[in-house]
């Protein structure tokens, strides 16, 4: 039986997924939270099939410890890039770097994400799951951009969230200074945000030959959260984590949407996992799109600009 449209998601993850085996050999890779969870596993999938990767990570530390184990175990390039997230002018800087020192790129997977309970800002003045998911990853797009269209066929995958049905983005408030904070609606927010802009940023780019999709990642276990309360990383860790799977799991599914030759010139689309599906209705309407577009540019344009 299937289904009606909107419970779609709960089936999908069930389904059969798909894989391949298509190798990404010298093919340049930009991956956002690379030292653990998702990305950890995604980075070790992209360097077993090849590719030369590109860690854009926060902690210089872990980011050593997972370039190392990457170059010993695959014998491939591995360039570490350190940016927090929260700041963009450290995503500038990062994209920037990258800019200069790979002037084509084949993929960007933007990974990197934060989860509160209570509401706190970035040092730029935004609300922070907002800041770090959508806006960081927005800008590092933008600037990448040009990179991306040298090394077209190239493809852009964000790492989305079933967390989008959650709702809570509001264009006139996304910080979340005149609404009750509700952690699970500011996490649903960012990436409708996302979704928003990701959609029209597979339309800007429809001609280039870089293809812009997005994913639900599966219900697997990350440490996504951990910068909470003790109750709150003892409840995700110990109960909810009984029911989560393996990260491998996502790191396939990634590595099926931006290697399988089968997906070339495939953009604009939502998985869940490997799986294609229909978003949630709001975050896919046509006036919501442009706007959270505008406003995203708004918010990102002196960092895109230089002008700080």
């Amino acid at each position: 039986m299937r289904l009606p449209e909107e419970l779609q998601f709960i089936q999908n993850s069930w389904l059969p997924q798909k894989s391949t085996n298509a190798r990404m050999d010298g093919k340049v890779c930009v991956l956002t939270g690379a030292t653990s969870g998702i990305g950890y596993e995604a980075a070790k999938r992209l360097a077993e099939a090849g590719a030369a990767l590109v860690l854009v990570c926060r902690n210089p530390e872990k980011a050593e410890r997972v370039r190392q184990e990457l170059i010993d175990a695959f014998e491939v390039d591995v360039s570490v890039v350190i940016a927090d997230f929260q700041s963009l002018s450290e995503v500038r800087e990062a994209a920037l770097a990258i800019q200069q020192a790979f002037p084509a790129i084949h993929v960007l997977i933007n990974n990197a994400g934060v989860f509160n309970k209570r509401r706190r800002m970035t040092p730029d003045g935004n609300e922070m799951i907002f800041g770090v998911i959508h806006l960081a990853s927005f800008l590092l797009t933008q600037l990448l951009k040009g990179n991306l269209i040298q090394g077209a066929p190239a493809r852009v995958l964000y790492i989305s969230s079933e967390g989008h049905r959650f709702g809570g983005f509001s264009l006139k408030d996304p910080d979340w200074h005149k609404r009750p904070y509700i952690g699970l609606l500011a996490y649903g927010a960012a990436k409708i945000a996302q979704i928003h802009t990701a959609l029209v940023l597979a339309e800007e780019l429809q001609e280039t030959g870089v293809g812009v999709n997005l994913m639900h990642p599966g219900a697997v276990r990350t440490n996504i959260g951990m910068n909470n309360n003790f109750l709150y990383r003892f409840y995700s860790r110990y109960i909810l984590g009984l029911f989560l799977k393996d990260p491998a799991i996502s790191a396939d599914a990634i590595y099926y949407l931006v290697a399988d030759p089968s997906l070339e010139g495939v953009t604009g689309q939502y998985f869940n996992l490997t799986i294609e599906e229909q978003p949630a209705r709001y975050a896919v309407r046509a006036d919501q799109r442009d706007a959270a577009w505008e406003l995203s540019m708004n918010l990102i344009r002196p960092y895109l600009e230089g002008e700080l």
